[in-house]
């Protein structure tokens, strides 16, 4: 029995080391040896930048003056703004631009973001849809950057680079930072090997014709890209394509984001499990699974690490090192939170706090996954 309970703890702790770094250190490898180029150039196609807003009125003016002055032929570029029954004023300051050709569309009422976006792509005309989310802020080279990777006709979706600004200092925006650096880093070497996992919903672009129209409840972020993936293209990732957005100053909101994000993703996964396969899809099903339905099941792994770890603390130095050093983890994640409270970071504290934080609103998701909740409608973005 002991040597069975040994065996399943020191499986578990490989399947958190493989998730966070077995799998990068795998594709790093891997795209050493298989690298694949994007053949990138200067592209001009006829562009529809969307973005679905509700009561964004405080920022919704400054948002829309920032694309329009991006470096692009504005013959070229539409600009669509679907208001999901906005109540705030926000459907009145986008009227204000549509002599500068800027489109109000409005749900009459409230139906989420993926049916703001499909509203828009049937309206659309231009040969790329590009996604800005309403309170973002674009560099001005952000929109041709992303267009020149589609002078490649195997590439078909494109996501650029989101930078969290964390003006409050606050940890939890550290946290955040630090995790999507993280993220960018496997985005690098997975466009080497072909395609990405997952995008930053908030600045990327897609060919109009590879749009597929998505349920109310699916994750846009993450469905329409697997979408792209199994109709024979390439995902890639333009880290010159910025994006600069406020990160969530608090931890509670942080967790709620996590949560409605990893609950979308595993009802995203559901529907989009044919990608699943290598048969089918080869080195992309190996991606997905590593890359997010072990991540996302990932607090499984932690939780059976740590209890099998528990019963196994005197059998050995082994056992008893593995199990300080998770304690120490879960100590310096609640230590994160004291120090916060005093006004004091620590870097190191900071990531075991992220950590768990976004372990803990994994299992939050998966729980409501298995009783059938979903998430359609969405609030705006504190920063």
């Amino acid at each position: 029995m002991e040597l069975l309970l040994k065996g399943y703890c020191l499986l578990s702790l490989l399947m958190v080391f493989y998730v966070y770094a077995g799998y990068p250190l795998s594709i790093f490898f891997l795209s050493l040896m298989m690298g694949k180029r994007v053949s990138k150039k200067d592209y001009f196609p006829t562009v529809t930048l969307v973005s679905a807003a509700y009561n964004e009125a405080a920022i919704i003016g400054k948002s829309i003056e920032n694309k329009l002055q991006m470096d692009y032929p504005p013959e070229k570029m539409e600009y669509i703004i679907v208001s999901d029954a906005s109540d705030d004023g926000t459907d009145d300051i986008v009227r204000q631009y549509a002599s500068r050709g800027v489109t109000l569309l409005r749900q009459g009422e409230r139906m989420g973001k993926t049916a703001a976006l499909n509203l828009a792509a049937r309206k659309a005309s231009g040969e790329i849809l590009v996604f800005a989310d309403a309170n973002s802020m674009f560099e001005r080279e952000t929109l041709r950057r992303l267009l020149q990777n589609f002078h490649d006709t195997e590439v078909g979706y494109v996501t650029g680079k989101m930078i969290y600004v964390n003006e409050s200092g606050a940890a939890i925006g550290d946290g955040c930072s630090s995790y999507m650096r993280y993220e960018n880093t496997l985005r690098t070497y997975e466009t080497r090997l072909g395609s990405i996992v997952g995008v930053d919903g908030g600045v990327d672009a897609v060919r109009r014709r590879l749009y597929s129209e998505m349920k109310n409840d699916q994750l846009p972020d993450f469905v329409l890209p697997l979408h792209v993936v199994a109709q024979g293209y390439r995902v890639v990732y333009e880290p010159s394509a910025l994006l600069k957005e406020g990160v969530l100053s608090d931890t509670a909101d942080e967790y709620k984001m996590r949560v409605r994000v990893a609950l979308r993703a595993f009802w995203a996964l559901r529907d989009m499990r044919h990608l699943l396969f290598p048969e089918r899809f080869g080195l992309f099903s190996w991606q997905l699974w590593s890359h997010k339905v072990l991540r996302y099941l990932c607090f499984i792994f932690l939780a059976s690490a740590f209890f099998s770890n528990l019963m196994l603390w005197d059998t050995g130095a082994l056992f008893l090192v593995t199990l300080c050093l998770q304690v120490c983890l879960y100590l310096g994640a609640l230590g994160a939170l004291v120090l916060e409270k005093k006004g004091v970071g620590n870097r190191l504290l900071t990531l075991c706090h992220y950590f768990v934080v976004v372990n803990l609103a994994s299992a939050h998701a998966f729980m409501k996954y298995l009783w059938g909740q979903k998430v359609v409608i969405w609030n705006p973005r504190k920063g």
